[in-house]
């Protein structure tokens, strides 16, 4: 990773996809017997465009263990929630934000829950393969009567859970800043002690939805799609976020 000085504390790295298609010590060893029984072969892998552990995606593997490496330091290698944040749609903000989950994953003391917040553009089931048959995101939100164990699915790749964003919706803001969505966030970090809990946010530009997101995260990840966006841009993206917060900018050639 090399440091971008129009970014001051951000960090970049260049990532290509085109070729991928503490817990007690008793909780860490439930995490790794953890095994999902309908495991992705890494051929399902590369057709979702997830990394793997094969020497065929080294290089894009040991991109997003890097950049996990900085997220663990940057939280003292406490679990944390981490906003990942396109500057404009296109830019490949799910992408990432799926590899690091898998990253995450990778560990066999930790794992990963993905939660798909870019409501208007939902990939993440889709990419998955994942059925989300029990709603979304969206829906608990709109409905106080549901559980919030029927919007977590098994994702087919161990230690890595999905809460899909559920049906479409043209606004969010309001839906982000309730009550509900709060407690919801504290909910999965308390019942998923063990994960880093990863929120694959909407572009940055054209909505104030990612900064109202950041105020539920510890750390933010911008993600600038290489060739897409300026350096203005993405200067203008990052000021929508607290200084602290912004760990790092990956710029991703994967729309």
């Amino acid at each position: 990773m090399n440091r971008d000085d129009h970014l001051g504390a951000a960090v970049s790295t260049t990532l290509d996809g085109s070729e991928a298609t503490a817990a007690t010590d008793h909780s860490r060893r439930s995490i790794a017997r953890a095994v999902d029984s309908t495991a992705l072969s890494a051929r399902g892998l590369e057709e979702r465009r997830l990394i793997h552990r094969n020497d065929s995606v080294r290089q894009h593997a040991d991109a997003f263990r890097e950049l996990r490496t900085k997220l663990l330091a940057a939280g003292d290698n406490r679990n944390s929630v981490i906003l990942v944040a396109p500057v404009a749609h296109g830019c490949g903000g799910s992408f990432v934000a799926r590899n690091l989950s898998v990253a995450f994953a990778f560990d066999e003391t930790r794992s990963a829950l993905l939660v798909d917040c870019d409501s208007r553009h939902p990939a993440q089931h889709a990419a998955l393969d994942v059925e989300a048959t029990g709603g979304g995101l969206m829906d608990y939100i709109d409905d106080p009567a549901m559980d919030i164990s029927r919007i977590v699915y098994a994702t087919g790749i161990p230690r890595l859970r999905l809460v899909p964003s559920g049906r479409v919706r043209e606004t969010t803001g309001e839906r982000f800043t309730s009550f509900r969505m709060r407690t919801m966030i504290d909910s999965l970090r308390s019942r998923f002690d063990d994960a880093q809990l990863i929120i694959d946010g909407p572009p940055v530009q054209g909505s104030p939805d990612a900064r109202i997101l950041s105020a539920l995260a510890d750390h933010v990840v911008l993600v600038a799609g290489y060739g897409r966006v300026t350096t203005e841009q993405i200067n203008q993206a990052a000021a929508n976020f607290e200084p602290e917060k912004l760990v790092g900018v990956v710029f991703n050639n994967t729309p």
